[in-house]
């Protein structure tokens, strides 16, 4: 029998003086409209009182919940568009397609602060989780204060251990994309991203090895104004080169439409890469050369991954995806 005495929304609501509709927007990770004051005010209420929402609390009087979370790291680069980014929401289509397969239920959060995900797992019964843009030691924090299983989805490791992890082949895609256009003739070839750590860095040495050179490399900003105004400042030095390897179909677009504004066209004045393999490049005028990297197959073997996991609380492994050249229309053969 249901316990009528449980906290509520209203009563939340009514002794922190706010509306029922801010504190179910809290409870539900809508705070874009929220100031940060409020939002910890609710959050601080909801955990003293110990609100359950009716379906978690049906859930956790069970063993299992047949839920799996699928955690997004709300970075800032994505300017309030997370969701709308195209590495991002590919993986998403993938993994709620791959979820339903395997008899569970998809549930997204989209957060900012790693801790949250404690919380989150916690109230709601989690089998386990695919945590998707978070940083290395991020993860190993995670592992540390949470028993439930959980997949690092394209994330870098450096061996830890109790970590699941399913990644890419980045350095081989970034020698596809070298081994490509010194064969297209491109031997004075540009790298651009916002960052050369991690998986960019991969893609960078991998560009390198396809060369067989060293190549130039351009930080450019994660805010789209900032990056506009890099360009300008900078677009006599890009036009120096003759191809430019961008290491996300996001950045390429981009600059391929920055380009396209100021009477440049790709490939005739500049031939310009991506990676990722998005739906977006595969659109695009002129269609993208950019690396695949096999959506169906990462979604698959993650959550085959996670489910090997939830059986044996012991197990993890790490997974590597292999990738592949898609050739487009944005490259013109110099030779």
């Amino acid at each position: 029998m249901w316990d009528e005495k449980k906290v509520r929304i209203s009563d939340i609501a009514e002794e922190l003086g706010v509306s029922t509709a801010t504190v179910s927007n809290v409870l539900h990770g809508k705070t874009q409209k929220i100031s940060d004051a409020t939002v910890k005010k609710v959050e601080k209420k909801l955990e003293e009182r110990g609100y359950i929402s009716n379906m978690a609390a049906t859930l956790l009087a069970r063993n299992d919940s047949r839920i799996i979370g699928v955690i997004v790291n709300d970075h800032e680069k994505y300017e309030g568009h997370t969701l709308e980014d195209p590495f991002v929401s590919a993986s998403l289509n993938y993994l709620a397609d791959e979820i339903a397969d395997h008899n569970y239920f998809f549930m997204l959060k989209k957060i900012r602060d790693i801790n949250e995900i404690i919380r989150f797992s916690s109230m709601w019964n989690l089998d386990g989780m695919i945590v998707i843009g978070f940083c290395e030691e991020d993860f190993q924090n995670l592992r540390d204060h949470i028993r439930i299983p959980f997949v690092v989805y394209d994330g870098y490791m450096t061996g830890q251990e109790r970590i699941s992890n399913v990644k890419i082949d980045d350095f081989d895609g970034g020698t596809q994309v070298g081994k490509y256009l010194k064969k297209q003739g491109h031997d004075k070839v540009l790298c651009v991203s916002d960052n050369y750590i991690y998986m960019d860095l991969d893609r960078y040495n991998g560009l390198c090895e396809g060369l067989k050179s060293e190549v130039d490399r351009m930080t450019i900003p994660m805010k789209i104004d900032e990056r506009v105004d890099f360009y300008e400042k900078n677009l006599d030095k890009i036009m120096e080169y003759t191809a430019v390897f961008a290491v996300s179909d996001y950045y390429a677009l981009d600059l391929m439409a920055f380009l396209s504004r100021k009477g440049i066209y790709v490939p005739k004045d500049i031939s310009v890469v991506g990676f990722d393999g998005s739906i977006s490049a595969l659109r695009s005028i002129p269609k993208l050369t950019t690396v695949d990297q096999n959506n169906t197959v990462r979604a698959k073997m993650a959550i085959d991954l996670l489910t090997k996991m939830i059986k044996d609380a012991n197990y993890f492994e790490e997974k590597v995806v292999p990738v592949n050249l898609l050739e487009g229309d944005s490259v013109i053969c110099l030779e």
